[in-house]
């Protein structure tokens, strides 16, 4: 593994008890990522990609294997203290967008710099949204807004606390085309913009190519990565029959 690994996935594999069987969803799963490098993971339906990004997010446990996040074990951390890591560390985009709906445009991009007791939450929340052109709806409430618009909000609310990695699951899958490339575009110019290494769950074609990496999975396993440019190491090569 890269000693300068933002991310490194060894060996993991997750399973779950149905009865008298076991059903594993991840399977030896070997890779790592540099800063600022981004990578799509991609595959058909129930082949795994949400369950990688929730365990490299520090979101469940694997059943074997571990992830380092920025050098920090998370198979070896309490539920306090992976909050604490991803908390520090960690934006998330996700497909439902996951605004509060009592607050504002505004007051939901502060919240995770408030919660860390952050300085200026106000001044950068409004910059954020001026960048991802939501300059006049900073009063509005999530039901006030078109899906396109809730999303960016979401975007700007990811950012707020400088990541150094964002996990993006399907951040385009409810909306149609068009709002989908304007969004596509928001997130990569954020993401370059401010350094952070990106890992996104996408079904969206055009999404995984502007990546640098695209990791293929099939029934769990690593079927190929896609080499688009420098950023992701793969550890182990997978086994194609």
């Amino acid at each position: 593994m890269s000693a300068t690994a933002i991310l490194e996935s060894r060996s993991l594999t997750k399973c779950y008890q149905n009865g008298a069987s076991t059903l594993t969803v991840l399977k030896d799963v070997s890779f790592s990522l540099l800063p600022g490098a981004t990578c799509a993971i991609v595959g058909p339906s129930g082949s795994g990609k949400t369950t990688l990004l929730g365990l490299c997010a520090g979101l469940d446990h694997p059943s074997s294997g571990s992830v380092i996040l920025d050098g920090h074990q998370l198979d070896l951390l309490d539920e306090d203290e992976r909050a604490r890591v991803r908390n520090v560390l960690v934006g998330f985009v996700f497909q439902n967008f996951q605004l509060i709906p009592t607050l504002t445009a505004l007051e939901n991009v502060m919240v995770p710099m408030e919660l860390r007791g952050g300085n200026h939450a106000h001044d950068y929340a409004v910059e954020l949204l001026e960048k991802v052109g939501l300059g006049e709806r900073f009063s509005h409430y999530p039901a006030q807004l078109s899906g396109g618009e809730q999303q960016r909000v979401a975007l700007a609310r990811a950012f707020i606390n400088r990541p150094k990695i964002l996990f993006a699951d399907e951040p385009t899958g409810n909306l149609d085309a068009e709002t989908g490339h304007a969004v596509i575009k928001l997130l990569l110019e954020l993401n370059e913009a401010s350094g952070t290494a990106l890992v996104l769950v996408t079904h969206d074609v055009e999404l995984a190519q502007r990546s640098q990496r695209i990791i293929r999975l099939k029934g769990g396993a690593i079927t190929s990565i896609e080499c688009r440019a420098t950023g992701v190491e793969l550890t182990t090569l997978p086994q194609t029959n």
